[in-house]
């Protein structure tokens, strides 16, 4: 298929690699030209707009930081159209990004009016998922559109999940990241706790993992340097999910508590914690760096 992919983060960059890989001709926009021109390297068109790369295309995929960033492409701002008033035909809409569900909404709904078929998709796995083509998709749309989207999404994906309505993907999305920040923060505190008190980090680590402790953050992520060969822990924090985007999820999830009257008391804490953390200077770095937070005033 001819797919046009706008955002070549940490997370785009490998994904439109994967569908270029799986045999779609794709084309790719992105304000960073290196991150374009890596993509062509690896077979993919770089093209100089958001609206030249969805000339002629079947599927449009965005992968961009916040809600925000969605309403400009789709929508526009001041005198510059948006995407759904530039683009020819009608192609599919498939937004990666993890917005809010508010967004999403609005975002489809203008789509709807135009008669475009728009799907809110945010992934779950990480850069690793996003390189090894294993994300898992949470996707809200029509059933109609899932199954349209299904094998494109199959082509970066291994689970793709169709979680009901236009914004159900993001509420299925903000509610796992909220609950991935409660456990990596309590692992990190679990882990400074046993270190403080003379533990090894990672004998500490396997006890946990096969006890009634053990968690995604713990077995597969692990968040404390040296414990786990290639987490992002190990290559000082650098790559992988940034801490900035944590914190924006656990704001979302915490707006969304506010909107539905939820109780939420320990998505708040986890919320509190990694803004602060990244208040420090740490908001570039991976989110499981959130272990520095417990090691203030020692040497790491």
């Amino acid at each position: 298929m001819k797919i046009a992919f706008i955002g070549l983060g940490n997370m785009g960059a490998p994904m439109a690699a994967n569908l270029v890989k799986a045999g779609h001709e794709v084309s790719v926009f992105d304000l960073v030209d290196a991150a374009m021109k890596s993509l062509e390297k690896a077979g993919a068109y770089a093209c100089a707009s958001a609206q030249s790369a969805t000339s002629g295309a079947e599927v449009v995929i965005s992968m961009l930081p916040a809600g925000q960033h969605v309403r400009r492409l789709y929508l526009g701002r001041d005198t510059a159209p948006g995407l759904f008033d530039a683009m020819e035909g009608k192609p599919l809409i498939i937004d990666a990004s993890t917005i809010s569900p508010e967004d999403a909404r609005f975002v489809g709904a203008a789509a709807a009016e135009r008669g475009l078929t728009y799907l809110d998709a945010p992934v779950s796995g990480g850069v690793g998922g996003a390189q090894a083509g294993t994300l898992t998709f949470i996707v809200g749309g029509t059933e109609a559109g899932f199954e349209q989207a299904r094998p494109v999404l199959e082509g970066m994906g291994k689970n793709i999940f169709h979680a009901g309505e236009v914004g159900s993907g993001q509420v299925a999305k903000i509610c796992n990241n909220m609950l991935l920040g409660i456990l990596m923060s309590g692992t990190a505190e679990a882990l400074a706790l046993g270190v403080k008190n003379g533990l090894d980090p990672a004998v500490l680590s396997e006890i946990m993992k096969q006890s009634s402790g053990g968690n995604w953050a713990l077995n597969v992520y692990n968040p404390w340097p040296g414990v786990m060969q290639g987490s992002a822990a190990s290559r000082d924090y650098q790559g992988g999910f940034l801490t900035d985007l944590m914190a924006k999820d656990l704001g979302l999830a915490w707006e969304l508590a506010l909107e539905s009257k939820a109780t939420v008391p320990m998505g708040s804490q986890a919320r509190n914690l990694f803004a602060l953390h990244a208040s420090q200077g740490n908001g570039g770095k991976d989110f499981s760096s959130i272990q520095k937070l417990f090691r203030a005033g020692e040497e790491e």
